[in-house]
């Protein structure tokens, strides 16, 4: 039992976090007066994500750009559209919530992890989170005024120039560096940087937790009511995740694409970046739910479907081995 939780320690401290602030919410609720200190957790997050990106699988990726360009508009398109149904189906505060997850970028790390882990194109779901992460200054505020003006008042300049100094700077930032010589220091501190990074995941969800908390007190229901509509969260999240990871690998299949790419197709067009999620949730005052159970189920979830996609794939290498021999 032990080693499971060690195992996946990063899925139990995300509920750890989010119990702590959810039921010590009055006694945190000045930490979330503190926007400059979320912000930097922010970039500091994305930096460290950022700088052990390799550049020349985004190379790689753009001379063959047809999967990454599929996986891009399914991440862009496909996922908020998918998500604008449960408008009529979930509370207003949780749909709103819902649709910032739909709308925020891959995630830098996991995707390319879970496409590694299935023996897929890695340089398609690198891609991918770049070209996201980088499009996010434009499709965030965008889906913000197009879906969810009246329900957060968000200035939508504003935005971009928040998005563009703790996304996209950060990125560009943590690029420059490996080109000027950081880049063998970032690969032989890869696991300490990807361990600060979680740890600071783990900290905005606490901050996430926060709000959730504050902004339940203020409404009325009972909490069998609360019940029903987290279940209703956790359907409609894993709902979307699927139907988006599942149409990638379709449409990649049709239009014959090899094996590699569809799987990178499917995984890297479905996830969301947590990180990214819980700081536009917390500032367009929705509730950081829906962004929390999307990231654990698309891990769960991926983690299924790319093990039995490996599986799948090392039996039919194991017959052609024997058909050959």
């Amino acid at each position: 039992m032990w080693a499971r939780i060690a195992k996946h320690w990063f899925l139990v401290s995300l509920a750890v976090c989010f119990s702590f602030g959810f039921y010590f919410a009055h006694p945190l609720r000045p930490l979330l007066d503190l926007a400059w200190l979320r912000n930097s957790i922010v970039f500091a997050v994305m930096w460290a994500m950022g700088v052990t990106l390799h550049a020349e699988t985004v190379r790689q990726s753009l001379a063959r750009p047809r999967p990454s360009l599929l996986a891009i508009a399914i991440n862009i398109l496909l996922v908020p559209l998918l998500a604008l149904p449960w408008r009529w189906v979930l509370p207003e505060n949780l749909f709103g919530g819902l649709f910032v997850t739909s709308i925020v970028p891959c995630t830098l790390a996991s995707a390319s992890v879970w496409t590694r882990k299935a023996g897929g194109d890695d340089s398609v779901s690198m891609m991918t989170t770049v070209v996201t992460n980088l499009a996010c200054v434009v499709v965030v505020p965008l889906g913000i005024f197009l879906v969810l003006a009246q329900q957060a008042e968000i200035d939508a300049v504003s935005q971009v120039e928040k998005l563009a100094l703790l996304v996209v700077l950060p990125l560009i930032l943590a690029q420059i560096m490996r080109r000027l010589g950081a880049e063998a220091w970032a690969d032989r501190n890869r696991f300490r940087l990807a361990s600060a990074a979680q740890f600071g995941i783990l900290s905005m969800v606490v901050f996430g937790s926060i709000a959730s908390a504050t902004m339940a007190s203020g409404e009325p229901g009972a909490s069998g009511v609360r019940w029903v509509a987290g279940a209703g969260v956790l359907v409609a999240a894993v709902t979307v995740h699927c139907v988006a990871l599942y149409f990638g690998i379709a449409v990649a299949r049709a239009v014959s694409l090899g094996a590699e790419s569809q799987i990178a197709v499917g995984i890297s067009g479905s996830q969301k970046t947590l990180m990214v999620g819980l700081q536009i949730a917390i500032d367009c005052g929705v509730s950081v739910v829906p962004m929390i159970i999307y990231h654990l189920s698309q891990l769960v979830i991926d983690t299924i479907v790319a093990d039995r996609w490996k599986q799948a794939r090392d039996v039919i290498s194991g017959q052609e081995g024997d058909g050959d021999s």
